[in-house]
């Protein structure tokens, strides 16, 4: 079971008592109706049927899924989930795909960055993960700062990539392999 602690936070996974704060994230019109909308869920049903596959998945010693409750240390408030899936197994290491998402109330606070640094800390140092991607529409510039301030490289602009609101807007790609993160980590201990 994976539980990470930061100044703030306690990044873990889920448990079974868990469910209905899952349920209550994932289906919030604010945390994934603007960005997330194709990994909104739109009824209980929908929710515990994924509830049940991510409680799975966390037992399995060859698991994919890696998102994790992000909650507020001391008071266990439910802030949101980041994380990653991953995406292939290579003999270099994962190639993982994160995200993260949370509620409006926690926006602009500091913790999506707080969290994220923790998760690729936790990529890199501990779970063998060779390269970490994300991305974001262009439009969303808290998503995107995420990304820089976590030291992440953007890749690439994809205009008219994806179709959002009725219309195709651009898409931003990051980036983190294992020896920028290391680079990066080497030049802040110095």
């Amino acid at each position: 079971m994976i539980h990470l602690e930061t100044r703030r936070l306690v990044l873990r996974d889920y448990t079974p008592e868990d469910e209905e704060e899952y349920y209550q994230l994932k289906s919030d019109e604010g945390a994934m109706g603007r960005y997330q909308q194709d990994i909104m869920m739109h009824s209980r049903e929908e929710s515990d049927r994924e509830f049940a596959g991510v409680l799975a998945d966390g037992k399995k010693p060859d698991r994919t899924f890696y998102f994790l409750r992000v909650e507020e240390k001391g008071t266990g408030r439910q802030l949101g989930s980041v994380g990653y899936t991953v995406a292939e197994r290579l003999p270099v290491g994962k190639l993982v795909h994160a995200g993260y998402f949370y509620f409006p109330a926690c926006w602009g606070q500091g913790f999506g960055t707080e969290a994220m640094k923790e998760v690729i800390r936790f990529a890199f140092e501990e779970d063998g993960v060779y390269r970490v991607s994300t991305g974001c529409l262009a439009e969303n510039k808290g998503s995107e700062r995420i990304m820089q301030k976590c030291g992440m490289i953007k890749e690439a602009e994809r205009p008219g990539w994806t179709w959002h609101e009725g219309q195709m807007k651009t898409r931003l790609e990051y980036r983190l392999l294992r020896e920028e993160y290391e680079w990066m980590r080497g030049r802040s201990q110095k």
